[in-house]
């Protein structure tokens, strides 16, 4: 060996020697001896006995051996070239193991969800930790009707345990007994998503969040033009208590109805008043409270209207779907509630409609402009045939304006718009000067979709959107309704044209058409990404819209995306399987 455990016998150098053959013996305790500024090492000065005859040559090469014909220098120098070369093959192997190990462990980890035990030993800890009544449901029926949508047919999947936190602190205790156990968490809103955002995690061992109880507005600050309240409080209660406490101030993102502010958080939502207010990602949402996946509860931001510190991690959240966190609580940024008019314009077909819309933005009145949504002609037709309108409206294309401002300026809007409705073939024009006109007016866009169902008894709906340069809307609307008509599928279109993101109602049989409905959807996404668009413009992604991801935004920023989510959430709890691409789906597309 190298080393021996026992006292060596070397033999040390005389001052003036300069051979190893002048060497006196001497006992050494040290490991190593340190002559005229030279260190020789202790070698090993095992006996080994003497080999037969017929193995004595290969002998003579061993440094092991008593035969070794070379000097002790060398004999020193191969023994622990040899010594080193296996430490070095044995480390390797070790680190090898090791990093397999951790891959596993980290694999295992990231996608080992809870099994039916594991969710049953977390119900009674859920139990234990939330127990007021109704805190912790577990009915059959409750948790099937959690996990799916009567307007959606994407896959549903029924939840395990349905809990409806208060506060902040209970979502904390949720998650972290989550955590504990793996169980999936998918949040619940208002439930009026409709590309599977709220379906159950396939295994049914998942825990359905139900922020239903935590509605309440916590504080409005009028002099800042703020309000601040939890994330199960629905957009239109809190504009019904501005205006029940006499404050003229609005919230003025308008998704569809029953939808809750962390719904909205999470879809990076928008709705009619999108032309003039924009989405949920601008500066509509000032500071988020958000419980992570690690239980740690985070601020994005302060109330200033405005910060510079950092990057916006409010930003981070919006759009998320909750795969990053649970939103909590919200401070909104609310402005003034002006008063408002509606007029409507028929044209001879969409392309007129749209490049109308682009010279009202255009001009000097642009601004007055609160919604402009286009109704095709089947829908003008389905809202006729329905008859939850008190008039009927010829069957054409059809525009409908929201008008703002003070008496003056909405007058000097609308003959604004007149003007150039005309120049682009408009043949009908109609301003409403009263409230009640303009409610009235306004019905026929209210009840668009309503509409579209009364009209065709016994069909079902499949509800999509995408969203496209303005420029590009006509082009868009043209080849989609050419193809649902090649198709024979029934359809109805909504369009907020003043940014490009129109709604597609198709009407179908459940039973025999459902595919080529699927496959009809599939084609206008495509279309819309083509044409340098969107997959989705206010809905959102969840299970839906997954697939279109790679090749809307590019393998880079999903790699991107995916980073971020395993970086906030390693272990992958927070409600999986909805908006980041499945594997499968990059591979079909690369």
């Amino acid at each position: 060996m190298l080393f021996s455990r026992r006292p060596l016998r070397l033999r040390v150098l005389p001052s003036k020697c300069t051979s190893f053959s002048q060497v006196r013996p001497a006992l050494v305790q040290r490991s190593h001896i340190v002559h005229n500024s030279c260190i020789f090492w202790p070698i090993s000065t095992r006996q080994f006995s003497r080999a037969p005859e017929s193995t004595g040559r290969l002998l003579r090469y061993s440094p092991w051996s008593n035969e070794f014909s070379g000097s002790l220098r060398r004999r020193a120098m191969l023994q622990a070239v040899a010594y080193s070369a296996i430490l070095l093959v044995m480390a390797e192997y070790f680190m090898e193991c090791h990093s397999a190990a951790s891959s596993d462990l980290s694999t295992a980890s990231a996608t080992k969800y809870a099994s039916r035990k594991d969710l049953q030993n977390a119900i009674l800890e859920l139990q234990a930790a939330l127990p007021r009544q109704h805190s912790v449901l577990i009915d059959p029926e409750a948790l099937k009707t959690y996990g799916s949508s009567d307007v959606s047919y994407h896959p549903t999947s029924p939840h395990g345990v349905i809990v409806r936190p208060k506060s902040t602190q209970d979502v904390v205790k949720v998650v972290d007994i989550a955590r504990k156990y793996h169980v999936p968490i998918t949040p619940y809103g208002g439930g009026t998503s409709l590309e599977g955002h709220f379906s159950g995690y396939p295994t049914g061992n998942d825990i359905c969040l139900d922020m239903s109880n935590m509605g309440k507005i916590l504080s409005i600050n009028v002099e800042d033009s703020d309000l601040t309240c939890q994330a199960g409080a629905r957009w239109e209660d809190i504009n019904q208590v501005l205006k029940d406490r006499g404050i003229p101030l609005f919230f003025p993102l308008d998704p569809g109805p029953g939808a809750t502010i962390g719904g909205m958080v999470g879809t990076g939502c928008s709705g009619t008043n999108a032309v003039r207010y924009g989405t949920a990602k601008a500066e509509w949402f000032l500071n988020l409270t958000v419980v992570l996946p690690s239980g740690k509860v985070i601020k994005t931001r302060r109330r200033a209207r405005k910060s510079a510190a950092g990057f916006d991690t409010t930003k981070l959240f919006i759009g998320a779907e909750g795969t990053l966190g649970i939103v909590t609580e919200a401070t909104l940024r609310l402005t003034p509630l002006l008063p408002t008019r509606v007029a409507m314009a028929q044209f001879p077909d969409v392309q007129k409609a749209v490049s109308a819309v682009q010279s009202i933005l255009k001009s000097e009145y642009g601004t007055n402009m609160q919604c402009i949504e286009l109704l095709d002609d089947h829908m003008m037709a389905a809202i006729n045939v329905a008859g939850l309108v008190d008039k009927q409206y010829p069957v054409k294309d059809t525009l409908f304006f929201k008008i703002q401002g003070d008496p003056s300026s909405i007058q000097k809007a609308s003959e604004v718009v007149q003007s150039i409705v005309k120049k682009h073939g408009s043949s009908q024009f109609e301003f409403a000067s009263t409230d009640q006109g303009a409610e009235d007016l306004w019905q026929n866009r209210k009840y668009a979709l309503t509409s579209s169902l009364v009209a065709n008894p016994g069909l079902s709906c499949w509800t999509t959107d995408v969203c496209v340069p303005v420029s590009r809307l006509p082009q868009l609307v043209y080849e989609t309704k050419r193809d649902l008509k090649d198709s024979n599928l029934h359809s109805t279109i909504v369009g907020h044209v003043g940014d490009g993101n129109f709604h597609a109602f198709i009407l179908f049989d459940k039973d025999t058409e459902l595919d080529a409905v699927r496959a009809a959807v599939h084609r206008l996404v495509r279309r819309a990404i083509a044409l340098d668009g969107t997959c989705t413009g206010e809905h959102g992604v969840g299970l839906g819209k997954k697939e279109y991801l790679q090749e809307e935004l590019g393998p880079n920023t999903v790699e991107l995306m995916k980073l971020v989510k395993k970086t906030i959430d390693p272990l992958g709890i927070m409600n999986p399987g909805k908006l980041y691409p499945d594997d499968d789906d990059i591979d079909l597309q690369s």
